[in-house]
């Protein structure tokens, strides 16, 4: 069959907008915290706020468009982004309301916001072909995105509503911490389990039951409530260290250097917690590359895949960036 070549490269694969809309919204949200402690306008902390918690969450959004291959559609992301992130949240509230403070509540937030996500992530991959872990990577980085967005937007909202009014700097500083972390936390979770959860397909059309499925989801369970728990566990250490009983943290008589070992631990924790996760997805991906880039595989894609899919293949394999498509009549 020969593939025709007349249909412009779809603009999933013109590289480069994630970045440029990175810098381009940075240079927004700090145009308008300057503008908002000059006038002192409170109507734009809502402005901040939004700007802070999307920008880097939306910026993995573009990524993923830009390299999604598929039937996959920047509808369909869009929503899974948007609707994903906003079911993700509300429906990870209701399952964790009658959670108790207790020595394993970080775990168990873990284990159910991932049980929402993966849920998420079937829902909306269901119909998307061929299905394989790269695909399930990206579907799921997506779907990780959308829920980081809005659960920190609601940090934020707590981190500036004060007794004494709006606390700029604590909202500036819960934006920037989790915007820095976002691609390592929800994103990088979901990630892996739609890696793994699409990998099972093995290129196919459906979803295939498979042990490692179960698996990764405790595996980025537990890793989540490693991540969340990781404050905790760094003070703990922190006093474990210094031989510093744990009374001494309710009479609030403490070394000068706890604090500063404790921070120094809660950072090489978070870096432990994400290489780990990084290396289980590039496990992931690296296992399934070899049968999902099979022939078949790709095959199926161009035969079942739009029109537009089918033309864009074609391109793709002719690096159309360095030979472009050659036009009728030429």
């Amino acid at each position: 069959m020969t593939l025709t070549t007349d249909v412009a490269v779809h603009p999933h694969h013109r590289h480069g907008w994630w970045w440029k809309t990175l810098l381009a919204g940075f240079l927004l949200w700090a145009v308008t915290i300057v503008v908002t402690v000059v006038t002192l306008n409170t109507n734009l902390v809502p402005t901040i706020i939004l700007l802070g918690s999307f920008l880097v969450p939306f910026t993995v959004v573009l990524f993923v468009i830009e390299r999604v291959t598929g039937t996959v559609s920047t509808m369909q992301l869009v929503t899974a982004f948007f609707v994903g992130g906003i079911l993700g949240v509300l429906g990870a509230s209701l399952l964790e309301a009658d959670l108790r403070q207790g020595a394993f509540i970080y775990v168990l937030v873990g284990f159910v916001e991932e049980f929402v996500k993966g849920v998420l992530l079937l829902f909306v991959g269901w119909r998307v072909r061929p299905k394989t872990a790269g695909q399930g990577a990206l579907l799921g980085a997506t779907i990780g995105a959308g829920f980081a967005a809005f659960e920190s937007a609601g940090y934020a909202f707590n981190a500036a509503i004060t007794e004494r009014g709006i606390d700029l700097v604590s909202l500036l500083q819960t934006e920037v911490v989790r915007a820095v972390l976002s691609p390592v936390g929800h994103v990088l979770w979901t990630a892996i389990l739609g890696a793994v959860l699409f990998g099972a397909a093995r290129g196919g059309a459906k979803l295939r039951w498979s042990w490692w499925i179960p698996t990764a989801y405790v595996v980025v369970s537990v890793l989540h409530g490693l991540w969340d728990s990781n404050s905790t566990l760094s003070t703990l250490l922190a006093f474990v260290f210094t031989g510093t009983p744990l009374s001494a943290a309710q009479t609030g008589t403490l070394p000068p250097g706890l604090a500063s070992l404790a921070t120094t631990l809660y950072v090489v924790g978070l870096l432990v917690v994400t290489l780990i996760g990084v290396v289980v997805l590039v496990a992931v991906l690296v296992h399934h590359h070899r049968r999902d880039g099979s022939p078949e595989a790709v095959a199926w894609s161009r035969s079942s895949a739009p029109a537009w899919s089918v033309s864009n293949a074609g391109a793709e394999d002719r690096d159309w960036r360095s030979t472009p498509p050659r036009l009728p009549g030429q």
